[in-house]
């Protein structure tokens, strides 16, 4: 969102997730209010009315957390953010002509 610039827009994001204990704690909802960000959650037993992120932990956890047997929170921490920026810059999608996203981003 940052990278966006959806922060200095009057239009306010919108944060779709599932029920899950992380989403429904009031450090959360109050991280949301201070933001400004709209959380909307799916209705309970219903993963396809949020497949892309549904599809992104799969990914996550097939390409990523399975390879590795983390000996503490920093490891995994670096090892999940080095994921997400190569999963953001430069692994090919099928979603954008089989391309990466940096690539993508240039035509």
């Amino acid at each position: 969102m940052f990278k966006r610039q959806l922060f200095g827009t009057e239009a306010r994001p919108v944060f779709r997730s599932d029920n899950g204990p992380q989403f429904t704690s009031h450090h959360f909802s109050q991280a949301c209010e201070t933001f400004g960000i709209v959380h909307e959650r799916i209705p309970p037993r219903t993963p396809n009315m949020n497949a892309h992120i549904e599809a992104f932990h799969r990914i996550l956890e097939d390409e990523c957390l399975a390879r590795y047997e983390f000996m503490s929170y920093a490891e995994a921490y670096q090892v999940v953010a080095e994921f997400i920026r190569f999963y953001n810059e430069r692994r090919i999608h099928s979603s954008i002509c089989d391309l990466a996203p940096q690539e993508f981003y240039v035509l």
